[in-house]
């Protein structure tokens, strides 16, 4: 297939609270891979969009302010090729998807929860930004490391 015939992959970033992770990881695949992937999030709940997830991200050139946080039962019609769990209690709790979509886990680091025991904002921001970091080198390798895990 030549790049211009070659289809999107429908890929789903997971987790938890859709405030975060998830959030960079649509981000970051909207910003480097949007020739190759159509990128969502969602999380088991809603949280709404964290506002250091919001800076960090703009920061590195990355826009995140007018995406929305929303439950994965939203998007249930939705034909992912590729449900992306980036917590560990989304990959438990991953509902099944109709369709052939393959459930892979690539887990991360939860910011909100390393910057409760920050002294300082910018101590906070450094778990941000170290995850952030960690996001964007992952989605760099894809779809490709998806193609591989399956």
């Amino acid at each position: 297939m030549t790049d211009m015939t070659r289809k999107k992959l429908k890929i789903l970033f997971l987790c938890t609270g859709n405030s975060c992770r998830s959030q960079m990881a649509e981000g970051w695949a909207r910003h480097l891979k949007a020739d190759r992937i159509e990128a969502h999030s969602a999380g088991i709940e809603t949280h709404g969009l964290n506002p250091r997830a919001i800076r960090v991200m703009a920061e590195a050139g990355v826009d995140i302010s007018n995406q929305a946080s929303k439950r994965v039962d939203e998007l249930m019609a939705v034909p992912f090729d590729y449900v992306v769990t980036i917590c560990g209690h989304a990959a438990e709790t991953c509902p099944v998807f109709p369709g052939r979509a393959k459930v892979v886990h690539h887990g991360f680091d939860d910011p909100p929860r390393l910057a409760m025991e920050a002294k300082t904002e910018e101590e906070a921001l450094a778990h941000y930004r170290r995850v952030r970091d960690e996001i964007r080198a992952f989605v760099e390798t894809l779809p490709e490391s998806l193609e591989a895990e399956v």
